[in-house]
Protein backbone atom coordinates (compact mmCIF):
# COMPACT_ATOMS: atom_id res chain seq x y z
CA UNK A 1 0.00 0.00 0.00
CA UNK A 2 1.40 3.25 -1.11
CA UNK A 3 0.07 6.83 -1.37
CA UNK A 4 -0.33 6.44 -4.69
CA UNK A 5 -3.28 4.21 -4.01
CA UNK A 6 -5.60 6.80 -1.36
CA UNK A 7 -7.15 10.37 -2.96
CA UNK A 8 -4.80 13.10 -1.71
CA UNK A 9 -7.09 15.21 0.56
CA UNK A 10 -8.20 11.85 2.77
CA UNK A 11 -4.53 11.32 3.49
CA UNK A 12 -2.76 14.92 3.92
CA UNK A 13 -5.33 15.24 6.79
CA UNK A 14 -4.68 12.28 8.34
CA UNK A 15 -1.07 12.74 8.41
CA UNK A 16 -1.52 16.47 9.27
CA UNK A 17 -3.81 14.96 12.18
CA UNK A 18 -0.37 12.96 13.38
CA UNK A 19 1.61 16.00 12.97
CA UNK A 20 0.00 17.77 15.66
CA UNK A 21 1.06 15.64 17.99
CA UNK A 22 4.41 15.66 16.97
CA UNK A 23 5.57 19.54 16.19
CA UNK A 24 3.97 23.07 17.19
CA UNK A 25 4.03 25.57 14.47
CA UNK A 26 6.39 28.54 14.44
CA UNK A 27 5.20 32.18 16.50
CA UNK A 28 4.71 33.88 13.34
CA UNK A 29 2.42 31.00 11.57
CA UNK A 30 -0.86 32.97 12.75
CA UNK A 31 0.33 35.99 11.13
CA UNK A 32 1.55 35.23 7.70
CA UNK A 33 0.29 35.38 3.94
CA UNK A 34 1.58 32.06 2.14
CA UNK A 35 2.38 34.03 -0.42
CA UNK A 36 2.42 37.17 -2.46
CA UNK A 37 -0.34 36.40 -4.35
CA UNK A 38 -2.91 35.95 -1.52
CA UNK A 39 -4.33 38.91 0.24
CA UNK A 40 -5.32 37.22 3.47
CA UNK A 41 -3.72 35.14 5.89
CA UNK A 42 -4.92 31.48 6.03
CA UNK A 43 -8.85 31.01 7.69
CA UNK A 44 -8.01 27.39 8.87
CA UNK A 45 -6.84 27.09 12.95
CA UNK A 46 -4.81 24.36 11.55
CA UNK A 47 -3.22 25.41 8.22
CA UNK A 48 0.62 25.04 9.49
CA UNK A 49 -0.52 21.02 9.46
CA UNK A 50 -2.36 20.82 6.16
CA UNK A 51 0.86 22.41 4.60
CA UNK A 52 3.58 20.55 6.39
CA UNK A 53 1.32 16.99 5.66
CA UNK A 54 1.07 18.35 2.06
CA UNK A 55 4.55 19.39 1.40
CA UNK A 56 5.41 15.62 2.92
CA UNK A 57 3.37 13.86 0.64
CA UNK A 58 5.26 16.34 -2.30
CA UNK A 59 8.45 15.05 -1.48
CA UNK A 60 7.40 11.31 -1.42
CA UNK A 61 5.84 11.81 -4.92
CA UNK A 62 8.08 14.21 -6.79
CA UNK A 63 11.83 13.79 -4.54
CA UNK A 64 14.47 15.02 -4.62
CA UNK A 65 12.80 18.11 -4.67
CA UNK A 66 14.17 21.45 -3.58
CA UNK A 67 12.23 24.94 -2.36
CA UNK A 68 12.01 26.81 -5.33
CA UNK A 69 9.94 24.13 -7.11
CA UNK A 70 7.65 23.74 -4.15
CA UNK A 71 7.46 27.17 -4.30
CA UNK A 72 6.22 27.18 -7.84
CA UNK A 73 3.78 24.52 -7.07
CA UNK A 74 2.53 26.33 -4.19
CA UNK A 75 2.00 29.33 -5.93
CA UNK A 76 -0.60 31.34 -7.62
CA UNK A 77 -2.06 34.10 -9.71
CA UNK A 78 -1.36 37.58 -8.10
CA UNK A 79 -4.89 39.72 -8.57
CA UNK A 80 -3.52 43.52 -10.37
CA UNK A 81 -6.73 45.22 -10.34
CA UNK A 82 -7.61 46.05 -14.12
CA UNK A 83 -4.07 44.78 -15.35
CA UNK A 84 -4.04 40.93 -16.14
CA UNK A 85 -2.66 38.86 -13.44
CA UNK A 86 0.03 37.34 -12.74
CA UNK A 87 2.19 34.06 -11.29
CA UNK A 88 3.63 34.68 -8.13
CA UNK A 89 5.48 32.04 -6.06
CA UNK A 90 4.45 31.06 -2.85
CA UNK A 91 6.35 31.94 0.77
CA UNK A 92 10.08 30.02 1.03
CA UNK A 93 9.78 30.90 4.88
CA UNK A 94 7.19 28.24 5.16
CA UNK A 95 8.33 25.90 2.96
CA UNK A 96 12.06 26.16 4.66
CA UNK A 97 10.70 26.24 7.70
CA UNK A 98 8.43 23.22 7.06
CA UNK A 99 11.05 21.35 5.66
CA UNK A 100 13.42 21.94 8.79
CA UNK A 101 10.23 20.12 10.79
CA UNK A 102 10.35 17.01 8.85
CA UNK A 103 14.41 16.68 8.75
CA UNK A 104 14.04 17.06 12.61
CA UNK A 105 11.46 14.56 12.99
CA UNK A 106 13.85 12.23 10.78
CA UNK A 107 11.04 12.20 8.13
CA UNK A 108 13.16 13.86 5.27
CA UNK A 109 17.11 14.35 4.69
CA UNK A 110 18.52 16.66 2.61
CA UNK A 111 21.14 16.11 -0.54
CA UNK A 112 22.94 17.59 -3.06
CA UNK A 113 19.97 17.59 -5.83
CA UNK A 114 17.44 18.31 -3.04
CA UNK A 115 15.28 16.81 -0.13
CA UNK A 116 14.45 13.34 -0.29
CA UNK A 117 12.69 10.93 2.41
CA UNK A 118 14.24 8.70 4.61
CA UNK A 119 13.13 5.40 4.72
CA UNK A 120 11.30 5.83 8.09
CA UNK A 121 9.57 8.84 6.63
CA UNK A 122 8.87 6.71 3.41
CA UNK A 123 7.11 3.89 5.89
CA UNK A 124 4.74 6.93 8.08
CA UNK A 125 3.73 7.67 5.24
CA UNK A 126 2.64 4.16 3.65
CA UNK A 127 1.20 3.10 7.51
CA UNK A 128 -1.22 5.98 7.13
CA UNK A 129 -2.09 5.47 3.66
CA UNK A 130 -2.56 1.60 4.67
CA UNK A 131 -5.15 3.19 7.45
CA UNK A 132 -6.91 5.53 5.17
CA UNK A 133 -7.24 2.88 3.00
CA UNK A 134 -8.90 0.50 5.18
CA UNK A 135 -11.08 3.18 6.33
CA UNK A 136 -12.38 3.43 2.69
CA UNK A 137 -13.01 -0.40 2.33
CA UNK A 138 -15.31 0.14 5.36
CA UNK A 139 -17.15 2.87 4.33
CA UNK A 140 -17.56 1.38 1.00
CA UNK A 141 -17.61 -2.11 0.82
CA UNK A 142 -17.31 -2.23 -3.38
CA UNK A 143 -13.22 -0.69 -2.83
CA UNK A 144 -12.41 -4.02 -1.51
CA UNK A 145 -11.64 -5.67 -5.05
CA UNK A 146 -9.61 -3.08 -5.97
CA UNK A 147 -6.98 -4.48 -3.74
Amino acid sequence: MSVYDVPADLLIQKVADKLKEMVAPPEWAKYVKTGTYKQRSPEQKDWWYLRLASIFRRIYLDGPVGIERLRTFYGGRKRRGVKPPHFRKGSGAIIRNALHQLEQLGFVQKTKNGRILTPYGRSFLDRIANEVKKELIKKMPELAKYG
